[in-house]
């Protein structure tokens, strides 16, 4: 069992990291991010894409909504969500790449947010105690999606200065299910090493 303590200490740590490194690549935008003409020349980009901003407000608005994460979700072990980091930006920048051809620039983290909120929302549906609030997450969510896809997104674009990219929500809560659901596919032959790599218990 990890102590809250020191549950908090990592959190912090992993959290001032990532901060830390999404405000050094704005300070150099242009050269990271997600850029459709140099796709493969220039690969990083597949993950800086998603750590960069249009402007300070739009980083402070997504850095915000990264702090919460964690606190939010708190059961989550902090190596599964940095295996999600890991792993939606690229698929999100490969979903612009081949099924968006007309996405030629992206910057923002708001798509693998959107994935990360409902990849720990469908894992915590296992854990009793957290089941409805993660079934209110989805909810929301989801709401969301469809409002975005149905009548354009939110007041967001007024408040970072620039158009949001809905398609990049819709690709992250896509890729965040899927991610789950493998997890969970994998889990039925290895249940508890499975489980113990997704969720951490406080004391």
């Amino acid at each position: 069992m990890m102590h809250e303590t020191e549950w908090l200490k990592k959190t912090l740590l992993m959290l001032a990291v990532c901060v830390s490194v999404s405000a050094c690549l704005q300070i150099f935008q242009q050269y990271f991010i997600y850029w459709r003409f140099s796709f493969f020349t220039e690969p990083w980009r597949w993950w800086t894409g998603h750590w960069v901003h249009v402007g300070w407000i739009h980083f402070l608005l997504n850095m915000l909504a990264f702090i919460c994460l964690p606190f939010i979700f708190p059961m989550m072990r902090k190596r599964y969500l940095i295996f999600l980091l890991l792993t939606l930006a690229p698929c999100i920048s490969f979903c612009f790449y081949f099924i968006y051809p007309d996405v030629q620039a992206y910057a923002g983290l708001s798509g693998v947010l959107h994935g990360l909120y409902v990849a720990c929302a469908l894992a915590c549906l296992q854990l009793k105690k957290e089941r409805k609030f993660s079934i209110l997450v989805l909810v929301l969510v989801l709401l969301k999606i469809v409002w975005e896809n149905s009548f354009g997104s939110l007041q967001t674009a007024t408040l970072i200065g620039s158009p949001v990219l809905v398609e990049a929500h819709l690709m992250g809560v896509i890729i965040g299910a899927i991610c789950t659901a493998l997890m969970l596919s994998v889990q039925k032959l290895y249940p508890q090493k499975i489980k113990n790599i997704m969720f951490a218990k406080l004391e």
